[in-house]
Order: C-alpha cells, then sequence, then structure tokens
C-alpha cells in the first residue's frame, strides 16, 4: 500500500486534491481512499489529507503516520507542522516552490503551483487553486496516469484551464 500526507491549508484545495488524487487512482484501475483530518478551520488554518493506493481494497482509513510520500502545497506549513515526522526512511517529497528545498537528505521533487495557477487566471476568492495542477505533478511522479488525472479533473470541474494547469506542472516537475 502507498500512503499519502498532504499539507495544506485550508481554502487551498487540499481536500479536494486528496479526493480527485484517489478517484484518478480508481480510474487507473487501482483501490483507492483519501480522507481530511482537520477540526472546526478556517481559511488559512494547516489541514492534513491522507491519500492511500492500492492493489487491493483499502479497509484502513485512519491518520497516515509514516507516509511513502509527502506532499507540501503551502511551504509556510513547515515554519510550524514537522511535515516529515514519522515519514519512511525510504520515502520523498514533493514539494509547491519555485526553488530547491532541503528536506533533510529526503529525495525531493518541486513545481511552483503557485506560479502556474497565477500565468493562467486560475484564481478563486483571491487565491490561486492549487489542487488541479498538483495532479499534473502526481501523475509525473508516476502515482496516477495523466489521462485519469485529466479526467477526473474534468469530473471534478467544468473550466478547462484546469486540466491546462495540470499539464503544466507535469511538464514543469523538477525531480
Amino acid at each position: 500500500m502507498y500512503e499519502i500526507r498532504l499539507h495544506s491549508r485550508g481554502g487551498q484545495g487540499g481536500v479536494t486534491a486528496a479526493k480527485m488524487i484517489a478517484h484518478a487512482a480508481i480510474l487507473d484501475g487501482k483501490y483507492a481512499t483519501a480522507n481530511p483530518f482537520y477540526g472546526a478551520e478556517r481559511r488559512g488554518a494547516a489541514v492534513v489529507s491522507f491519500i492511500r493506493i492500492d492493489d487491493r481494497p483499502v479497509r484502513v482509513y485512519s491518520q497516515i503516520r509514516n507516509p511513502d510520500l509527502v506532499i507540501v502545497l503551502d511551504a509556510t506549513v513547515m515554519e510550524t507542522v514537522d511535515v516529515l515526522q514519522g515519514i519512511k526512511p525510504d520515502g520523498t517529497v514533493l514539494v509547491n516552490s519555485p526553488h530547491p528545498v532541503d528536506m533533510k537528505g529526503y529525495p525531493t521533487s518541486r513545481v511552483d503551483l503557485t506560479a502556474i495557477a497565477l500565468s493562467i487566471g486560475l484564481v478563486l476568492a483571491g487565491s490561486p487553486i492549487l489542487n488541479t495542477p498538483l495532479l499534473g505533478a502526481c501523475a509525473k511522479l508516476g502515482l496516477i496516469s495523466v489521462e485519469s488525472a485529466r479526467e477526473a479533473i474534468r469530473e471534478t470541474f467544468n473550466d478547462e484551464r484546469n486540466v491546462q494547469a495540470a499539464d503544466q506542472a507535469y511538464e514543469e516537475l523538477v525531480k
């Protein structure tokens, strides 16, 4: 079972991203679950979402304490949350950042999801939409196929800029 912990802030689309990643994995013929962990959060508060992907039915719905992959949608979350807590020794990290980020020796991929969203006007309530470009980055990492990423996006949103953002993130991901 492949386990992913996604760190974001309320209003960035992290919870929706987790659901779309799981949906794309299901479209690829896998089994997957996505569940968020938050209380009475407000826009801007730290939120954690969990995604499990497997070839067999997933029957675990608890928090993920030892992820294979940590995704960070907002680097400022790392100022208050130890996003690497419990990551497996061979784990990897994906960060929304225009610059290289030192993640204590863990292999880290990065892509500037924020710049991608802003460049094509993918903004909601003044904030860049980060969830749909994230699916492109996840496809580049091999978690889901590009085709399933696009389909999951189109089933969730009808603005084709979301697919454009995913395609751009796929191309711009730096491993």
